[in-house]
């Protein structure tokens, strides 16, 4: 018998609209309302008088549960990520329907996905056994915080909204808490040998040799003592379960010391957790205009001899990111103290990184984050060999340092530092999900995004426009992958999208990461790059997904000076070779005079999409 999904804490207060939410936790007043079924003149649903003033949010969960086909004995199922947790009205999920490519394939053979039966669907979302499903509960119920209470004790009020408890209980089992543990102690002497790129993937809990790979690592080794003994930190991020945070920090040894979280998505948790835990302050950052999202991924780490680190992140801080997906991760050496009087502009890196990170900061306008720039301000950053490249909301206009943020920033950063590519050099991006794009290739991605990322320190002229290829998961990478069918909850791209832009296809090329054991790890992880017969140009490691809201869509107005509009905060790490290994390009594959190859976290050359294959999107999961 399947479990009953738990209530909502939220009520009739609920305002999410992530899919996910409403598969784990059961809203009686909706389902009430779906229960009565449409007006048969409106043909929309009734909303009782005491709702209305919800009206518009709660139509939107209306539309969710129907796609979701959910009842109250209905096994809850991880079906979203962060990006679909922001719907937005012009790109809203429509009903799944066949495209002309899977139509052409359909008169050949029966289509799997949201053609298929129901119970066709099912095996294919299992991979033909229930293994993954009976994996996914049984990590549920592995990786509920060990700060929890006891069945006996006295429960969080329900007023506060929260499920942590005032008198936890600890497990101290760390085995059923996290499900990839190594030997503590040891990440320093890996981060040494990770140099000079400092670049690591997450562990695959399903692929065993990931556990053993020098560069692939788990969230408890970031919080490692080797690395130094924590006295504060700051998490941001876009979606945090911080129950399960917590229960890395205890594990960690690091519970009780000040930890500033930075969020996107709003939880009951969050939203009240430092009355529970006073050393924890959550601040939600507010965001300019409906449709942006905080999406950075970021850690600072503070130690107690006065040193700190930083890491670069795409994974969000809840179990599933740490577990079947690909992530990546760029972790700085050690920063120390700088002596005291010192001159401010000593201890720079050859990058500015020091100086991009504290304006980075800025940004944010939160007074919280003011001690950790003037620590910041304080610390030698000349060991850091990688640039900051990263998006704020808002409007930016260039500035004499060049552009400040999104994909004009990289193109200043190229366009200073990087030697002449070949114009036949494809531009590369590798994203987990793919914006509204234009109605063709020369809308943005040509006139915008590869128009900046083709930048080098040779004049333009009349240079040719580079190749664009894009990585994303087809419908048969993730129907392989660990997790069946649930492995594309960290992919969504919508089929109403996908309708919208069918030159992207010819475009497309697979997830395919054999040479890191991670052919079956869905990619969370963000990337681009440009790369020849030479070896690797450049590399860009970052949160930022394939969309204009991600890096950003000039206002090109021929009366003004054009304006560069972004929605969201985005971070990320570019890796030039002049600055990490002192050459033009890094090598591939094997050491080169003394260099070692760059990590690349999935295959080369890309494989293009066959005649039949299609991008996985979200509706398959909802469908």
């Amino acid at each position: 018998m399947r479990k009953a999904r738990k209530p909502c804490q939220y009520g009739e207060d609920c305002y999410r609209k992530n899919p996910n939410h409403f598969a784990e936790y059961s809203h009686p007043h909706l389902e009430k309302i779906l229960s009565k079924g449409k007006d048969k003149t409106t043909r929309t649903y009734t909303i009782p008088s005491d709702l209305f003033l919800s009206k518009d949010v709660i139509m939107e969960q209306l539309q969710i549960l129907e796609k979701l086909n959910l009842n109250d004995t209905s096994q809850p199922r991880k079906v979203a990520n962060e990006e679909s947790s922001k719907q937005q009205p012009k790109e809203k999920e429509a009903p799944p329907k066949n495209t002309h490519e899977q139509q052409q394939s359909e008169r050949q053979k029966p289509l799997p996905g949201p053609s298929a039966s129901s119970s066709r669907s099912e095996s294919s979302s299992t991979s033909s056994s229930n293994h993954h499903l009976e994996t996914r509960e049984q990590r549920r119920s592995r990786s509920r915080s060990p700060i929890q209470s006891n069945a006996s004790s006295s429960q969080t009020s329900q007023a506060d909204g929260s499920r942590l408890s005032k008198k936890p209980r600890i497990d101290k089992n760390i085995h059923d808490y996290i499900s990839v543990v190594l030997p503590k102690g040891q990440m320093a002497k890996k981060l040494e040998k990770a140099a000079p790129y400092n670049f690591f993937l997450t562990t695959i809990t399903d692929s065993k040799p990931t556990h053993n790979e020098p560069l692939s690592i788990t969230l408890q080794e970031i919080l490692d003592q080797s690395l130094g003994e924590l006295e504060s930190s700051v998490q941001i991020n876009f979606m945090v379960d911080i129950g399960w945070l917590l229960g890395h920090y205890y594990f960690a040894g690091c519970l009780d010391t000040p930890l500033l979280v930075l969020y996107g998505d709003e939880t009951p948790e969050l939203r009240t957790i430092s009355q529970h835990k006073p050393q924890v302050t959550a601040v939600k950052v507010q965001m300019n205009g409906a449709f942006a999202i905080h999406h950075t991924k970021m850690m600072l780490l503070g130690y107690k001899d006065g040193s700190m680190r930083v890491v670069v992140s795409t994974a969000n801080l809840y179990e599933d990111d740490w577990h079947n997906r690909t992530q990546g991760l760029w972790i700085s050496p050690t920063l120390k103290p700088l002596p005291e009087n010192v001159d401010t502009a000593t201890g720079e890196s050859p990058t500015g990184f020091r100086n991009d990170l504290m304006l980075y900061l800025v940004e944010y306008k939160i007074s919280k984050l003011q001690p950790w720039i003037a620590r910041i301000r304080k610390t030698d950053f000349s060991s850091v060999n990688v640039f900051l490249v990263a998006s704020a909301s808002g409007g930016f206009r260039e500035t004499p340092r060049g552009h400040p943020w999104g994909h004009a920033r990289l193109g200043s950063l190229l366009s200073k530092h990087c030697p002449q590519i070949d114009e036949t050099c494809p531009v590369i991006a590798q994203s987990s999900s793919i914006g509204s794009l234009g109605p063709t290739a020369q809308n943005w991605i040509y006139n915008d995004f590869v128009n900046s990322l083709r930048r080098d320190t040779a004049p333009l002229g009349i240079r040719r426009m580079p190749p664009f290829k894009m990585i994303y998961p087809s419908f048969e990478n993730v129907k392989n992958s660990h997790d069946g069918m649930l492995g594309g909850g960290c992919l969504p791209y919508s089929q109403k999208n996908n309708e919208k832009q069918p030159w992207l296809k010819a475009h497309l090329h697979q997830w395919k990461a054999k040479g890191r054991h991670r052919d079956r790890a869905m990619p969370h992880i963000k990337t681009y790059f440009r790369y020849s017969e030479k070896g690797l140009h450049w590399f860009v490691l970052t949160s930022a997904n394939l969309s204009k809201a991600a890096w950003g869509a000039f206002n090109k107005n021929v009366k003004i000076e054009p304006v560069l509009r972004i929605f969201n905060y985005e971070a990320g790490v570019l890796f030039l070779p002049k600055f990490v290994i002192g050459k033009d390009v890094f090598p591939l594959d094997k050491v080169r005079d003394g260099d070692p190859p760059f990590p690349m976290p999935h295959d080369l050359p890309p494989t293009p999409y066959a005649s039949d294959d299609f991008p996985f999107v979200m509706d398959f999961l909802v469908s």
